[in-house]
């Protein structure tokens, strides 16, 4: 349990020797004080316009915001402490594009070549205080005991907080024996920060850096139990971008398949409803502040004793890499 392969690096000391190594830049400081990292890959592309996004679609001209398309990606991991896969990812993508292989030699010269006609900006962990409580380097091959304790935490009388309950609560403040790595040190859950006027420091600095960056594609890289690939539909986002998440899906499924995996495609859905309807969340978010196409991706945490198919550490880490791919190929074809 919890052994990871060579290649798996998503641990933060890994995550600041590449800093180091790239030049990365500190744009923000956790609630704890830890460095929130960005690292860009190829030339800013931005031609930005006169009006912020919200004032552009009301003026019915997306060019007044953005004058021409974007081809930037912006990958995102670690905004669940927990979920190390996204972050070993991008730790790989990381070294592949800096020195041309990934941590065990292996190279992947068809997504170089599309990265070397975009700008790509990766951040590893937009949660290390998160990242920095949880002890294991991967959830795969774990219980769901082991996933609720080192993502939703316990009660100070040390009973699991467990999903979706542990939403209820919210800055997670209070009836806290272990804080789990949802969370910052200020209790808080990137995902479902305020985003009109964020509680967490990470929240604003990742909206910040999305304005700036303008990338027609943000993937939100998380963990999900068992699910394979997943490509989740965005709540309150125009149709075209729930469609452009669909072809994105289509097209690592269509990829995958020739490698004997798969990607989960999900239809659009209906305009929000009901009583409880689906929540406003940080790639919700995104999009309003950027206009991209905005996403989150759940793998496979390879929980043993949950139903559902379960894939291993290479499954995992190639899935991720077919995601970038293909991402940086619908941006280049203008696809989003």
């Amino acid at each position: 349990m919890f052994q990871v392969p060579a290649f798996w690096k998503s641990d933060l000391g890994t995550v600041e020797r590449l800093a180091q190594m790239c030049g990365a830049r500190e744009f923000g400081r956790s609630a704890g004080g830890r460095a929130l990292f960005a690292f860009a890959f190829g030339e800013r592309q931005v031609s930005a316009g006169s009006a912020n996004y919200s004032s552009a679609c009301g003026a019915h001209d997306k060019k007044a915001y953005l004058s021409q398309p974007s081809r930037t990606l912006l990958l995102i991991g670690g905004e669940h402490g927990q979920e190390t896969e996204g972050i070993a990812a991008l730790t790989a993508l990381i070294s592949l594009l800096h020195s041309g292989s990934d941590f065990v030699g292996g190279e992947n010269p068809a997504l170089l070549s599309a990265a070397r006609q975009m700008r790509v900006v990766i951040v590893p962990v937009a949660n290390p205080d998160g990242r920095a409580r949880v002890q294991p380097a991967s959830m795969l091959g774990g219980l769901q005991d082991d996933l609720s304790y080192w993502g939703m935490g316990t009660h100070k009388d040390g009973t699991l907080y467990r999903w979706p309950q542990c939403k209820f609560v919210h800055p997670m403040r209070g009836d806290v024996g272990f804080l789990g790595g949802y969370y910052n040190d200020d209790g808080i859950n990137l995902m479902h920060d305020n985003f009109f006027h964020p509680m967490a420091r990470e929240t604003q600095a990742l909206l910040d850096l999305a304005e700036e960056e303008k990338p027609a594609i943000a993937l939100h890289l998380h963990g999900g139990t068992n699910s394979i690939a997943d490509l989740l539909q965005t709540a309150y986002v125009p149709r075209e971008s729930g469609e452009a998440i669909r072809r994105l899906a289509l097209r690592c499924d269509a990829a995958a398949r020739q490698e004997g995996l798969y990607f989960t495609v999900r239809d659009v859905p209906e305009r929000e409803s009901g009583d409880t309807p689906p929540s406003f969340n940080l790639p919700s978010a995104m999009h309003h502040v950027c206009g991209c196409v905005s996403a989150v991706f759940e793998s496979n945490e390879h929980i043993c004793d949950q139903p559902g198919e379960k894939q291993n550490h290479a499954q995992v880490m190639r899935s991720h890499m077919i995601l970038f791919e293909q991402a940086m190929r619908m941006i280049l074809e203008g696809d989003c």
